[in-house]
C-alpha cells in the first residue's frame, strides 16, 4: 500500500458518516437551544462587527479578532477546496449544497464557539487574555476533563503545522503562481531527484520569508496585517465574481438545477443515487467544515483576544464569519465553477478547476489577466491563513507545556519550515492529511458544546431579554 494509499483510509475512517452526523447534529442541536440565532439575530450580528464596545478585557477589538479568525478560514479552502469538493472525481455540483447546509447549522456552531471562549477565558500575571476550547473544556466542564482539553491543544497544534496552516495553504499560492509565471515548467531545478519549477522554488522561499517576520509580532501584529488585508482581498475576490456572475447570468439557473439534482443524487456522479448522495454529503461537509471551521473550535481561540464584557456579543460577531467564509465566498467560487463547466474536466486538478472557471467566465478579459486576479487572491487570502493558524497552533502548544517559551519557539521555526516544504507535496496528499486532522481536532470541540449547550441557551436567553429591557446596549 502507497503513502497516497494510507491517508485516503485513515481520511475515510476519520471522515465516516459518525463525525459528520456529530457535526451536523450539533449545530442543529445549537441552533433550536438558541433559537435559530443565525437567522433571527444576523442582521444584528452584521452591525455589531463595525460598533466597539466600551469597557471590555482584551487584546484586540471584535472586529480585529474576526479579521484574525477569517484570516485563518478565508484560504485556499474558499478557492482551491471548493474546487476540490465539487470536482467530477469528488462530490460533483452536490457537494456545494452540501457545504450550505454544514454552514447554516455551522453558524450556530459558531456562535457558540465565540460565546464559550470570552465567557471562560481566563487572563494570565501579564494580562495576557487566554482562551478557547481547551479553556472552556477545563473550566466549563470541569478539571476531570482536562485530558479532553489537552487532545483538542494536541491535534489543534497538528492541524496548524500540517494541515490547515502550512501544507494545503503554501501549496495553493505555489501551484497558482508557478501556473501563472511557469505554467509548462520551462525553467527547472533538481532538488532530492525531484524536478519543480524554479518559481515553486522562489515561491516557497519568499513566502516563509514573509510568514517568519509577521509571525514573529505575535497577535496583535497578526491581526494588523489581516484587518488591511482580508477586507481587501475579499472585496476585490467579491467583485470579480459578481462579475463574472452577471456576464454569465443566463447560465445560473441551470447550475442551481445541477447543485440540488447532485446533492440528492437524481444526477448521479458515482455509483447509483444513494452512493452519489453519500459522496456528495461527505464532500461538500468536509470541504464546508474545513473553509469555515465550524465545529474545529480554532476561531473561539481568535474571539478569545477580543476586548469585550459580552459573550453573546463576541459570540455574534464570530457567527458572521461562517456567513461570509461559506454562504458568501464558496457559494460564488462554486457558482462559477460549475457555470463554467470547470467541475467536469477530469484534466484539472486543485486551483487550475477555478482558474479555469475565470478563464471562462470573465472572457472579456484576456486569459491572462483573469488568471492573474485569481493568483492575486490566491495567494493574499492563503497568505493570512498561514498567519492566522500559528497564532492558533502556539495558543494550542501554549496550553500543552504550560507556555513554555522555549516550546513555542521550536514550534514557530517548525512552522515556518512546513511553509518551506509545502510547495514539494502532491495536492492530494496535502489535502487528505488537512482534513485527516481537522476532524481529529473537532472530536473534543463537539463534545464539549455538546455538554455546555445548557449554558449557552441560557445566557443567550438572558442576554437577548437584558437587551430588550434597556439594561443593556448593542
Amino acid at each position: 500500500m502507497d503513502f497516497d494509499s494510507l491517508l485516503s483510509k485513515i481520511d475515510d475512517a476519520v471522515w465516516g458518516v459518525p463525525l459528520i452526523v456529530l457535526i451536523l447534529a450539533a449545530g442543529l442541536l445549537l441552533s433550536v437551544r438558541t433559537g435559530f440565532i443565525q437567522i433571527r439575530h444576523l442582521p444584528r450580528a452584521l452591525r455589531s462587527l463595525f460598533k466597539e464596545e466600551d469597557g471590555g478585557h482584551g487584546e484586540v477589538s471584535g472586529f480585529a479578532s474576526l479579521c484574525t479568525a477569517l484570516s485563518a478560514t478565508i484560504g485556499t479552502g474558499n478557492i482551491v477546496g471548493v474546487a476540490t469538493a465539487v470536482g467530477i472525481l469528488a462530490g460533483g455540483p452536490g457537494a456545494l449544497f452540501w457545504m450550505w447546509i454544514a454552514a447554516f447549522f455551522g453558524m450556530a456552531t459558531k456562535y457558540s464557539e465565540g460565546f464559550l471562549a470570552v465567557k471562560y477565558r481566563t487572563i494570565d500575571e501579564e494580562g495576557h487574555v487566554l482562551g478557547g476550547p481547551f479553556y472552556y473544556i477545563e473550566n466549563g466542564m470541569g478539571k476531570k476533563w482536562k485530558w479532553l482539553a489537552k487532545i483538542f491543544a494536541f491535534f489543534g497544534a497538528c492541524v496548524g503545522l500540517m494541515g490547515i496552516g502550512t501544507f494545503s495553504q503554501v501549496n495553493g499560492i505555489s501551484s497558482a503562481v508557478t501556473g501563472f509565471f511557469d505554467p509548462n515548467c520551462e525553467k527547472t531545478v533538481t532538488i532530492l531527484g525531484n524536478t519543480y519549477s524554479v518559481v515553486t522554488v522562489i515561491t516557497g522561499v519568499m513566502i516563509a520569508l514573509f510568514a517568519g517576520l509577521v509571525i514573529i509580532g505575535g497577535i496583535k501584529r497578526i491581526s494588523n496585517v489581516s484587518q488591511v488585508v482580508v477586507p481587501f482581498m475579499a472585496i476585490l475576490y467579491i467583485v470579480a465574481v459578481i462579475t463574472l456572475l452577471i456576464c454569465n447570468i443566463t447560465k445560473i439557473p441551470a447550475a442551481l438545477a445541477e447543485i440540488i439534482q447532485g446533492a440528492f443524487g437524481i444526477k448521479p456522479i458515482a455509483g447509483g443515487m444513494l452512493a452519489s448522495m453519500i459522496i456528495s454529503m461527505r464532500s461538500g461537509v468536509a470541504r464546508g467544515i474545513f473553509s469555515n471551521e465550524s465545529g474545529l473550535g480554532s476561531a473561539p481561540i481568535a474571539a478569545a483576544a477580543a476586548k469585550t464584557k459580552e459573550p453573546v456579543r463576541q459570540g455574534l460577531i464570530s457567527m458572521t464569519g461562517t456567513f461570509i467564509d461559506t454562504i458568501v465566498i464558496c457559494t460564488m467560487t462554486g457558482l462559477s465553477i460549475i457555470m463554467m463547466g470547470s467541475w467536469a474536466d477530469e484534466s484539472l486538478q486543485g486551483v487550475q478547476v477555478t482558474t479555469d472557471a475565470f478563464r471562462k467566465g470573465l472572457y472579456f478579459l484576456p486569459s491572462q489577466a483573469a488568471s492573474l486576479i485569481l493568483m492575486v487572491c490566491l495567494v493574499f487570502f492563503a497568505f493570512t491563513t498561514i498567519l492566522g493558524w500559528n497564532y492558533y497552533g502556539e495558543r494550542c502548544l501554549e496550553y500543552l507545556s504550560g507556555k513554555n517559551k522555549a516550546a513555542v519557539m521550536i514550534y514557530r521555526i517548525l512552522y515556518i519550515a512546513a511553509v518551506f516544504i509545502g510547495p514539494y507535496m502532491t495536492v492530494s496528499a496535502v489535502w487528505t492529511i488537512a482534513d485527516i486532522f481537522n476532524g481529529l481536532m473537532a472530536f473534543p470541540n463537539i463534545i464539549a458544546l455538546f455538554a455546555l449547550s445548557g449554558v449557552v441557551a441560557k445566557d443567550t436567553k438572558d442576554y437577548f431579554e437584558r437587551l430588550k429591557k434597556g439594561e443593556i446596549t448593542e
